[in-house]
């Protein structure tokens, strides 16, 4: 009986793994190209933006949170039995959980940026803040790496304590967990993530007001020559990022309660959660003309590569012709 449970926890893990590395292959792709873009201009000396250096970095944690989330999977699929004191699984968590809280401050950032450089508003306080934060987001990314590697090893130092000292550890392959005792992970996450969701439901929301009302006013002019497509780019964009952080959030606030109650780590949550940037990033690279226009040559690019003959033959029925 217990043989075939194991057999059929074991089919599971199996073909959990198998989406898990079709995303992970996929998010490689998206996500460094996005990278690429990025640093390209930088090396070759063109103008970077505060943006371009969010969405650089941004690329870097969602590609390593994508990588270790799938890290896990194959650990647990093929080598459980041999992670006697499950210090790596460990720290893989901690891992995930810094690149996921990273992922977090950097959507807060990027939306604080594109609000205080699109957004018309005029008060002191504002212009202020536009001055500081846009001018400065290297510094503010530095500091939000900083304070969540501080948290993340404090808290990886408190559960080794714990499960040295104080417990033992459970090496149930089937609920992919560590230990069943009680923990904070839900507070923790709960904390940690809320600080940057709050600051960025506060800016989108300024940002997609005052778009909205900005278009409104345009409407109403006697300029009927207005194009007003841009606007309404930018809050698609405004509302999709705001969708997916929200089902982000909220999907890892549901795996945290699952494992808080039940002991049980919901495996396809995760890969599911950790393909939602991917899908995010991709929708960046087609609003971003910059990256939009980089996407399109590298695909006819590869379109040449792979179809070469009806160029070919176009080429030299043009060269017949003029003959």
């Amino acid at each position: 009986m217990a043989d075939s449970t194991q057999g059929h926890t074991d089919i599971q893990y199996l073909g959990l793994l198998a989406p898990a590395l079709i995303a992970l292959i996929v998010g490689l792709v998206i996500h460094s190209f996005i990278i690429g873009v990025n640093v390209t201009d930088w090396w070759k000396g063109r103008s970077v933006t505060p943006v371009d250096h969010i969405t650089t970095l941004l690329g870097i944690s969602r590609m390593w949170c994508q990588c270790v989330t799938t890290l896990n999977v194959v650990l647990v699929t093929f080598f459980t039995s041999k992670l006697h004191s499950q210090l790596i699984l460990h720290i893989m968590y901690a891992l995930s959980d810094f690149f996921m809280y990273v992922n977090f401050w950097l959507m807060s950032l990027l939306s604080i940026v594109l609000c205080l450089k699109i957004s018309n508003f005029q008060t002191r306080l504002f212009l202020y803040l536009k001055g500081v934060i846009v001018h400065r987001t290297v510094y503010f990314i530095v500091v939000a790496v900083l304070i969540n590697a501080v948290n993340i090893v404090m808290t990886f130092l408190k559960k080794l304590a714990k499960n040295t000292y104080g417990g033992t550890y459970n090496t149930t392959k089937a609920n992919f967990s560590m230990d069943c005792t009680p923990n904070n992970d839900i507070f923790n996450y709960t904390s940690r993530a809320s600080i940057p969701m709050f600051f960025y439901c506060i800016s989108s929301l300024l940002l997609f007001t005052s778009l909205y009302h900005h278009t409104i006013k345009m409407k109403m002019s006697s300029n009927s020559s207005i194009n007003l497509e841009t606007y309404y780019s930018t809050m698609k964009f405004i509302s999709f990022t705001f969708l997916y952080n929200i089902i982000y959030f909220f999907g890892h606030f549901a795996s945290s309660g699952f494992y808080y109650f039940y002991c049980v780590h919901l495996v396809w949550l995760r890969i599911v959660l950790e393909f939602l940037p991917v899908l995010h990033s991709s929708y960046l690279i087609y609003r971003t003309a910059k990256l939009r226009s980089q996407m399109a040559k590298v695909l006819q690019n590869v379109t040449d590569f792979l179809f070469p003959r009806k160029y070919t033959e176009s080429r030299v029925n043009i060269e017949v012709v003029v003959l």
